[in-house]
């Protein structure tokens, strides 16, 4: 008959004290919790006042909002102050298709250059992230030249070509992949799977986290894109929301019970993607935090 020992076991931390020894400071928590109260409120109340503003009639827009007064007359109102819905359809057509895109270009080049050895990878790579160090702007002139020259003034390929490929995306997923042990991808090439099939089938599944963030990253980019479809298009038909919204800022007055309704409208496909998405953009948040 033999004794068995059991397992060492860790006493659990007295209240009031951190796993490290170290006690907690009742203070210093409810300082923080009532900074971020502050914070939170703070960027909250722009998006109360412009979902107030947007419910309220036109006689009452001087004053402060009011609840017994709301109305849904300004939403009805929106397609009469331009076409609202074919722009919107313009902006959810460009957002998904650039997002789309970019996830294609920068998942390819993530895996290129996590996973591949070639001469020049590191200063390729160096390289690509320095495109991110330039401001929009700068490029502004080059890109319109260059998109004239190629006849795509004022068309829908014209607003959607430069944002088809992100260094960010690109570095971010490539950062992902990094985790991803070389053991799983080596078992997949001894069962005869090549590159593509081990991308799609084992690293992809890993670094869904990181995809689902790019994802809203990209599409909230590509939605409140307002400065390169100003320069590159001409036709109201092509507005995007961020065009559609400016245009009815008037020069000597602006309703902006219609500016807000449509502004509210804008919000919601992005809420509703990031509702979506929200677990595995945590999960790559916290991810990173513990690498």
């Amino acid at each position: 008959m033999t004794a068995t020992i059991p397992p060492p076991t860790t006493p659990d931390p007295a209240p009031g004290t951190r796993r490290d020894g170290r006690r907690r400071h009742p203070l210093g928590g409810a300082l923080a919790t009532a900074a971020l109260t502050v914070g939170a409120l703070c960027m909250l109340f722009p998006f109360a006042w412009m979902v107030l503003t947007a419910f309220q009639p036109d006689g009452s827009l001087g004053s402060a909002p009011r609840f017994g007064d709301l109305t849904t007359g300004a939403f009805g109102r929106l397609d009469d102050a331009m076409p609202f819905w074919r722009i919107l359809g313009n902006s959810v057509w460009i957002s998904v298709v650039s997002t789309l895109a970019q996830l294609v270009t920068s998942t390819l080049a993530a895996y290129a250059f996590a996973r591949f050895t070639f001469r020049g990878r590191e200063t390729l790579f160096t390289l690509y992230l320095a495109t991110m160090m330039i401001p929009q702007q700068v490029l502004l002139v080059p890109l319109f030249v260059e998109m004239k020259q190629l006849g795509l003034i004022d068309t829908y390929a014209g607003i959607m070509l430069p944002g088809l490929a992100s260094a960010f995306g690109t570095f971010l997923i490539r950062q992902a992949m990094l985790t991803v042990p070389r053991e799983l991808e080596e078992a997949a090439l001894v069962d005869g799977a090549g590159p593509m099939r081990i991308l799609w089938t084992v690293v992809l599944p890993l670094v869904r986290p990181a995809l689902a963030t790019f994802t809203v990253f990209g599409f909230m980019a590509s939605w409140n894109n307002f400065l390169w479809p100003l320069v590159v298009t001409r036709s109201p038909e092509l507005f995007t929301l961020p065009l559609g919204l400016s245009a009815l800022q008037g020069q000597f007055t602006t309703e902006w019970n219609i500016v807000m309704a449509g502004s509210v409208i804008s919000v919601i496909p992005m809420l509703l993607l990031y509702l979506a998405a929200q677990k595995h953009v945590v999960r790559s948040i916290a991810t990173t935090g513990l690498k």
